[in-house]
């Protein structure tokens, strides 16, 4: 029983948004609610002093996250109104006239690249709205740029999520990179695909197919090596990179418009000018130690009884190099007098973002503290022989609740150690399924798809519209890696 009272806010959420279409704050604040009565009559959570901790962690979270989609927000309203998007959809359509191939350039490889650089919801809000800029629907552009970064977050933020399962386990970083690695190279293509079936009405012809083949290859294959033979900081970041180039040569040599005019090379020079400031900045800051430990040594970080924290670095947070981007990027681009209006809207944007970021991560909060999750995790431990099929969907609920699946893995690698002593397992390949998990629980994570319809200015109430395309594939993902597992093990 008290496993199941444990399942229900998250149950309620899921039906709110998905059955009844509600908008993200409602179905937040009706599991919010849900959880604290659960809580407090089954889970002994309650008092003003837990109560406050936990809210002064969910505003915390919340102003953080909004530190983030402000910013891209800001960029957004600029691009739009400097007609930069019109820009780089032209130039792409001389790269590859179709628009599944230019989906897969921009959701699939910079999506990749900014989840390798930065991480962190970053991925989203910068290739959602070029998605709409080549003309896709919102709601698609959303599940498109979800769905593409997905196969990197494994080791996002240049392999954070691994230096986590070091830091618990003690193992080595190629010990623990590889089998996760291993998981998203054999089963990536089906990510792939879902981006190459998603991106355009009906079903692509038969002699399509071999693009999502490519593009996965160029991205997969090197990743593992990377993992088994690196570690975890380069098996997002350098594949999509040098896989993306790679990619747009040859559909450039395949594209019908390649050889009509484009954008001149100084527009799109001007146009591009945001987001190459902002790659400069995150790979300078993240591979540069003389200039990213000063920059981590500055923090914000505060502590309360009951073991309730909170901790930012902001000067190598993201959205302050968003915001960098964004100021600079407009300069550089004579757009000045743009900045002030563009960041006005952007304000306007963002009130409803932050009511519902602030529900669902309250409510994340209680389901933690409140133990509701290990109530969770430790039934899945307790499922035996079947537990290595089980084990990656233990990643996605981490995801699913903290938004992060950095946080994920801390949450959940020590249960995953102890699982696999007790039954014999390998650990760093349970270690591996459990941050496969985490990595593909980003795509139903209600804060990531509520931050990334903010950056497309999707209508409250349809982020259910989202979670109703990237269910079934975080569904299937995470079982076809658990029956990998199950059978490695």
């Amino acid at each position: 029983m008290p496993v199941l009272l444990a399942a229900l806010p998250i149950a309620l959420v899921v039906g709110a948004m998905l059955g009844l279409r509600w908008r993200a704050a409602s179905a937040g604040a009706l599991g919010l609610g849900a959880a604290l009565v659960v809580g407090a009559f089954a889970f002994d959570y309650g008092g003003a002093t837990v109560l406050a901790g936990t809210a002064a962690e969910a505003g915390f979270l919340t102003v953080t996250i909004l530190w983030i989609i402000f910013p891209a927000l800001c960029l957004y309203e600029a691009q739009l109104r400097a007609g930069a998007f019109e820009t780089i959809r032209s130039a792409l359509v001389r790269v590859a006239d179709d628009l599944r191939i230019q989906v897969l350039l921009v959701a699939w490889f910079f999506g990749l690249f900014m989840e390798g650089v930065a991480g962190f919801g970053t991925p989203v809000a910068l290739a959602a709205p070029l998605l709409v800029a080549l003309g896709i629907a919102p709601v698609r552009a959303v599940v498109l740029a979800l769905v593409g970064h997905a196969a990197g977050v494994s080791f996002g933020a240049v392999g954070t999520p691994v230096m986590a399962q070091m830091g618990i386990t003690g193992l080595d970083g190629q010990a623990l990179a590889w089998p996760a690695a291993a998981l998203h190279a054999t089963l990536g293509l089906g990510l792939v695909a879902a981006l190459f079936r998603l991106a355009a009405p009906g079903w692509p012809p038969r002699a399509a197919w071999g693009w999502p083949v490519l593009a996965a290859a160029l991205f997969l294959g090197p990743s593992l090596a990377l993992a088994a033979m690196v570690g975890p900081e380069l098996p997002t970041l350098a594949p999509a990179l040098v896989g993306g180039a790679a990619f747009a040569l040859v559909a450039r040599r395949h594209a019908v418009a390649a050889h009509l005019p484009g954008p001149p090379a100084g527009a799109l020079l001007r146009a591009a000018l945001p987001y190459l400031v902002l790659m400069a900045l995150i790979l300078a800051t993240r591979l540069l130690p003389p200039l990213r430990e000063p920059l981590r040594a500055i923090e914000i970080a505060w502590t309360l009884p009951g073991g309730f924290s909170g901790r930012i670095e902001p000067l190598y947070h993201p959205g302050t190099l968003l915001l960098i981007g964004f100021l600079l990027g407009g300069v550089l681009q004579g757009q000045a007098a743009g900045l002030a209006p563009a960041m006005a809207r952007a304000l306007r944007r963002l009130a409803p973002v932050a009511l519902a970021l602030l529900a669902m991560l309250m409510l994340s909060r209680v389901l933690v503290h409140g133990g509701m999750i290990a109530a969770l995790a430790q039934a899945a431990a307790a499922s035996g022989a079947i537990w290595p099929v089980l084990a990656p969907f233990v990643g996605v609920l981490g995801t699913f609740v903290t938004g992060s699946a950095t946080a994920s893995n801390i949450l959940f690698t020590g249960l995953q150690q102890g699982a696999a002593e007790a039954l014999g397992l390998t650990p760093p390949l349970m270690h591996g399924a459990q941050n496969f998990g985490a990595a593909i629980g980003n795509i139903v994570s209600p804060h990531n798809i509520i931050a990334g319809a903010a950056t497309v200015a999707l209508a409250p109430g349809r982020e259910g519209e989202v979670l109703r395309l990237t269910l079934p594939i975080c569904g299937l993902y995470a079982l076809a890696g658990g029956v990998l597992v199950w059978l490695a093990g």
